[in-house]
């Protein structure tokens, strides 16, 4: 039998767990991606991977942007985002080809994306193409998050590897590949991700 679509994330997984130390540490997660994308005082935000929306929302209750674009490669997830924050705009869109004109937006948001892609370079060159100045971007933190999904025995045949993971970074490296969209402003770590905002150079 031919392998099914690689999927596309974790939706519906994270933000809605019972477990108490994982709301904790989610929580912890969107704080950060909030207190990070207050600083830029977009007007005109991306959201790059949507997903279920919930990002979507944080940045929209931080910024109150006069436009958020909420795009995902599913149609399923663009219509759960635009269901859960009619403000948005809903978009199907690859991130590595965007359909935007260069520097149409002030924020280019990618939160637990990158680490999808074949190509995440490829995506981080878009962004950084249609930004008109701030980058925010958050990975899973490597080996740290293998780890913990194997001590809450999860995914253990692929050893703690979360379906559709095909990147995998260290802090350090994911900063390296950061920086080549610009200069790196701030960099949150709340336990297990990596959070950078970066000035686009």
């Amino acid at each position: 039998m031919a392998p099914g679509p690689r999927p596309a994330g974790t939706y519906g997984d994270k933000y809605t767990t019972r477990n108490p130390v994982a709301r904790l540490l989610v929580g912890a997660f969107l704080d950060a991606v909030t207190a990070l994308a207050r600083r830029t005082s977009a007007r005109r935000v991306l959201e790059l991977g949507a997903g279920e929306g919930e990002v979507t929302c944080r940045v929209i209750e931080a910024l109150r942007p006069a436009l958020c674009v909420a795009t995902d490669l599913a149609a399923s997830c663009v219509r759960c985002a635009g269901g859960r924050v009619p403000s948005a705009c809903g978009a199907q869109v690859d991130a590595a080809a965007l359909p935007f004109r260069d520097g149409a937006f002030d924020l280019v948001v990618a939160c637990e994306v990158l680490e999808h892609l074949d190509e995440p370079r490829r995506a981080l060159r878009e962004m950084r193409r249609v930004s008109g100045g701030w980058i925010l971007a958050s990975v899973p933190r490597e080996p740290l998050w293998r780890a913990l999904n194997v001590a809450r025995l999860r995914y253990l045949p692929a050893l703690g590897n979360t379906p559709g993971h095909v990147q995998h970074w260290t802090r350090s490296g994911f900063l390296d590949l950061v920086r080549e969209a610009g200069r790196i402003e701030e960099v949150r770590g709340p336990v297990p991700w990596t959070i950078a905002l970066c000035r686009k150079s």
